[in-house]
C-alpha cells in the first residue's frame, strides 16, 4: 500500500509515547508506519501476545510492593482525564505512590509504571522516584532508552527526580509456602547515571523523529539487522513482501556477515561466492537441493523397540506458585508418549495436570510408569533431558528412574540436522518446519494451539485464570491435541526418513 500524500497527513504530528520513541530508535521507518499506516503491521502471534500479557501481570504484582499507592484510573484513551487525575493525586501528600501516572511534555505523552513520592523535610520541595517495571531478568539498553524519554518528560513537566530506577524479576529468589516475598521477587536498581547520558540525546532524537513523520513517504530504509533488535518489527512482512525467495537475508545464522555481503551488492543467496565460509546448514540452503546422508539408514535402524516418542510441555511462572521454585523455572505439567511396537502398532498415552496444585510428583510418576523399562525414547531436542535433570534435583527419590530414562533417549533433532535436508526447510530444523516438508499431510495449522509458547499461556489461563468449566475443558482438549501432534509427528518423521534412506540405497 502506497503512503498517503503529504496533503492528507495530519497537519500536526500525532503525539509520541515512550513506546513510539523506542520504535523510532529501532527504525525510523517502523515509527513512520506505526504512526501513519498501523494497519500494515502483522498482528502479534499468540506467543508474542502471551509475553505482553505477562508484562501486564508483572506490572500489577509490582504495585503491591508500594502499599497505599493509587492507580490512575483514566484509560490511555482518556488523555485529559488521566492528566487531571494525576495532578490531583500528586497534590495529595497522603498518596505515597502513583501507578500509571500521566504526563505530557514536548509533544510526548507517557504513563509511568510507578512514581514514588520521596519523603522530604518540612518546607523542602517534593521529590519523586521514577520506577519502570519490566518482566525481564536483567537491565537492557532498551530499558534505559525507555527511562530516558520518561525522565525527559517528567523533568520538563516540572518534577524533581530523586532517582530513576528499573525494577525487574530476580531469578535467584526461591519461593517458599505462603505469601510471595515481593522484596525478593523484584530487583530494584538505580540507573540514574546510566540514563543521564541517554537523556541528553533525547531532544535531537525527537527532532529526527518529527522530521521523518512530516515526510510524505516513509524513509527508504532497507530491512536489516535493526528489524530484529531490540524487538521483532511488526512490519517485517510488509517491508519484505517484494523480496525474492532467495533474498540474502533469508540465509539462516548470523546476519552480520549477511549485512557485509549486502553492502557489497550481493542480494541473493545464489550470489554468495563459492569460497565463502558457510556453516553446514548455510551451505545446504545455498545448494538448495534435497540431501540425504549415506549414514541415515543405519542411524535410524539403531532404535530399540518399543520406540517411545516423547514430548513435554512446561509452564514458566514469573511469580512462583509452588514451594521451592524460582521465577521462570520450567515446571513440567504435561507429556505425550506415542509408543510404536516393532509390528508397527501404535499406542498413545498422555498426561496433563489440570489443577492449580504442585504438578511435578503426579507428572513424574505417570511418566515413569508409561515409559517402562524397555525401548528407545525418541525426542526432538535436549529439552526433555534438561527438564528431568532439573526435576531430580528437587525430588531425588526419582533419580534412579530418570537416570535410566535419560540413558534411553534418542534425539531425532541432530539426526535430521546432520543427515537430511530439504529445500522446504528454509534453513530451519524446527519440527514445525521439518514436518510439513517431509510429511506434507501433517502440520499444525488445524490445531487451536500451534506452538509451545501459546501452550504455556493457555495452560496458565486454564488453571489459574479461567473459571468457566466449559472454557477450561476446551483449553484442556486443545493442549492434549497439540502435545499429541508433537509426538505423532516424530513417529511419522522417523517413518518418512526411513523411506528416503531406503530409496537412496536402491
Amino acid at each position: 500500500m502506497d503512503a498517503e500524500p503529504l496533503a492528507t497527513l495530519p497537519a500536526i504530528i500525532p503525539r509520541l509515547s515512550k513506546s513510539k520513541f523506542v520504535s523510532g530508535l529501532q527504525c525510523l521507518k517502523r515509527l513512520y508506519l506505526e504512526m501513519h499506516h498501523p494497519q500494515l503491521a502483522t498482528t502479534p502471534d499468540l506467543s508474542t501476545q502471551a509475553i505482553l500479557d505477562m508484562g501486564t501481570e508483572i506490572g500489577a504484582v509490582a504495585r503491591r510492593r508500594f502499599p497505599g499507592g493509587v492507580l490512575v484510573a483514566a484509560s490511555h484513551r482518556r488523555r485529559e482525564a488521566a492528566l487531571t487525575e494525576t495532578a490531583e493525586l500528586m497534590r495529595n501528600a497522603a498518596v505515597p505512590a502513583l501507578f500509571e501516572a500521566a504526563f505530557l511534555h514536548d509533544g510526548v505523552l507517557i504513563r509511568v509504571d510507578v512514581l514514588e513520592r520521596v519523603p522530604a523535610e518540612s518546607g523542602e520541595p517534593v521529590r519523586w522516584r521514577l520506577i519502570e517495571v519490566k518482566s525481564s531478568t536483567k537491565i537492557k539498553d532498551v530499558h534505559l532508552d525507555d527511562l530516558a524519554i520518561q525522565s525527559h518528560v517528567l523533568l520538563g513537566a516540572g518534577l524533581s527526580l530523586a532517582a530513576v530506577c528499573l525494577m525487574h524479576i530476580n531469578t535467584s529468589y526461591v519461593y517458599k509456602d505462603g505469601e510471595v516475598d515481593l522484596a525478593q521477587l523484584f530487583t530494584l536498581q538505580d540507573v540514574t547515571q546510566a540514563v543521564l547520558a541517554r537523556r541528553a540525546l533525547v531532544p535531537d532524537r525527537l527532532g529526527a523523529m518529527r522530521s521523518t513523520l512530516l515526510q510524505p513517504d516513509p524513509p527508504p530504509i532497507d530491512p536489516g539487522l535493526q528489524c530484529r533488535t531490540p524487538y521483532e518489527c511488526p512490519f517485517w512482512n510488509h517491508c519484505t513482501a517484494d523480496k525474492p525467495v532467495r533474498w540474502i537475508y533469508r540465509l539462516p545464522g548470523s546476519k552480520h556477515q549477511v549485512t557485509q555481503w549486502a553492502a557489497q551488492g550481493i542480494t541473493l543467496i545464489d550470489e554468495i561466492p563459492p569460497s565463502a565460509a558457510l556453516s553446514p546448514t548455510q551451505r545446504r540452503v545455498k545448494d538448495n537441493v534435497e540431501w540425504v546422508s549415506p549414514a541415515l539408514a543405519d542411524i535410524l535402524q539403531s532404535v530399540r523397540y518399543p520406540v517411545h516418542h516423547l514430548d513435554f510441555e512446561t509452564v514458566m511462572l514469573p511469580v512462583p506458585k509452588f514451594s521451592s521454585t524460582r521465577p521462570y523455572q520450567a515446571i513440567p505439567v504435561q507429556w505425550s508418549n506415542h509408543i510404536e511396537e516393532e509390528s508397527g502398532e501404535l499406542v498413545h498415552r498422555e498426561f496433563l495436570h489440570d489443577l492449580a496444585t504442585e504438578p511435578r510428583r503426579r507428572w513424574a510418576e505417570a511418566l515413569i510408569e508409561s515409559l517402562g523399562e524397555q525401548g528407545s525414547i525418541c525426542v526432538y531436542s535436549a529439552y526433555e533431558r534438561s527438564v528431568m535433570e532439573q526435576l531430580v534435583e528437587v525430588f531425588p527419590e526419582y533419580r534412579s528412574a530418570f537416570n535410566h530414562i535419560i540413558k534411553r533417549l534418542w534425539d531425532l533433532f541432530p539426526i535430521v540436522r546432520d543427515h537430511y535436508y530439504h529445500p522446504a526447510f528454509g534453513g530451519s530444523y524446527s519440527i514445525k518446519s521439518v514436518l510439513p516438508a517431509i510429511v506434507p499431510s501433517m502440520g499444525y495449522d488445524d490445531l487451536a494451539i500451534q506452538e509451545g509458547g501459546q501452550a504455556a499461556s493457555e495452560y496458565y489461563r486454564m488453571v489459574f485464570v479461567e473459571t468457566d468449566w466449559i472454557e477450561q475443558a476446551a483449553i484442556k482438549e486443545a493442549l492434549l491435541r497439540y502435545c499429541a501432534r508433537d509426538t505423532l509427528a516424530m513417529v511419522e518423521l522417523r517413518r518418512a526418513l526411513g523411506e528416503r534412506a531406503r530409496n537412496l540405497s536402491l
